[in-house]
């Protein structure tokens, strides 16, 4: 190996142990590099190991729903007991600068300078699957670095919000009493997901009955051997925060696995097989070539793809 060689990876080596040592900037770093996928990333990459069992938390629902409030609540009660925290918000992505429009600053605001409390927002860039597309990545190297927990909130888009099922270990799927309306065309989508249901705002009219109807769709649908709970929260006022807990704990012990990982992880591994395939092939070359042939008595576009090089 040659010296610039051995500086590059001298480098790259020493953030990674940055980051196993829970350095909050090489760890913001890292993911901007890994975001970008500036000079770096693939090498930060592969010297991650995926044996951490770091649990990853998603919390889900529709619009409105108070997830924001509700994670506020969690991270305060874990940073309560000295927990170490990592927070993702993924945000909708702005149409100029592809970046998040709502900033770290926005969300945990009393968490910000938290020194056991490590918040970054990812822009969703046009994701539909309520995540980010570099949401695997960035959650990879968080359970490198020296986490508790790791929560993920995603953009709040309503049933097409799934991927996050493969992604956590627990996925919290938050409603407010007024979702009652929707609940039969949920039960296709966001209810298949869903380890534990909160009723947020439990304070306003119909929460109780929300919450029943809720637990008779539960039971009506077996999910494995874990009977999902449904708990109700008033977020803003802190109360039941405890309860969630009590069952977030239940869930990680009860181990039931995550059958949708592999799934997950598929659909990720075979679009960066797609694009490292794809290296060096752009539209200006695939025009150019076309030009040479697409007038020949002969040309066959199917034919012409598929021995295209």
């Amino acid at each position: 190996m040659s010296a610039p060689q051995s500086i590059c990876m001298d480098k790259w080596n020493e953030l990674i142990v940055s980051i196993k040592a829970g350095d909050f900037k090489s760890t913001a770093r890292a993911i901007t590099i890994i975001e970008n996928e500036l000079e770096g990333y693939e090498e930060i990459l592969f010297e991650l190991s995926s044996s951490s069992s770091t649990p990853i938390i998603g919390i889900t629902g529709p619009p409105g729903a108070g997830k924001s409030t509700l994670m506020n609540a969690l991270v305060n009660y874990f940073t309560g007991k000295n927990k170490k925290i990592a927070v993702v918000a993924v945000d909708p992505t702005s149409p100029f600068n592809y970046g998040s429009l709502l900033g770290d600053r926005l969300r945990l605001s009393s968490f910000f300078n938290h020194p056991g409390v490590f918040i970054r927002s990812l822009a969703s860039r046009g994701s539909l699957g309520g995540l980010s597309e570099k949401i695997i990545e960035v959650t990879d190297l968080l359970r490198n670095s020296n986490f508790d927990y790791i929560f993920v909130e995603t953009v709040g888009v309503g049933q097409s919000e799934v991927e996050i099922a493969g992604l956590a270990d627990t996925t919290v799927v938050v409603f407010v009493p007024e979702s009652g309306d929707d609940i039969q065309t949920m039960k296709s989508g966001i209810m298949e997901i869903a380890d534990i249901f909160v009723v947020n705002k439990c304070d306003r009219e119909g929460a109780d009955r929300f919450a029943s109807n809720l637990q008779h769709l539960i039971r009506a649908k077996k999910n494995n051997d874990w009977v999902v709970p449904v708990v109700k929260t008033s977020a803003t006022n802190n109360e039941g925060i405890e309860e969630v807990v009590i069952q977030l704990e239940k869930h990680q012990s009860a181990n039931t696995g995550n059958e949708k990982k592999i799934f997950l992880l598929a659909e990720k591994a075979y679009r960066l097989l797609q694009r490292n395939r794809m290296k060096g092939i752009n539209k200006e070359i695939i025009q150019r070539s076309l030009e040479k042939t697409y007038e020949q008595p002969t040309f066959n576009l199917y034919k012409w793809v598929k021995t295209f090089d």
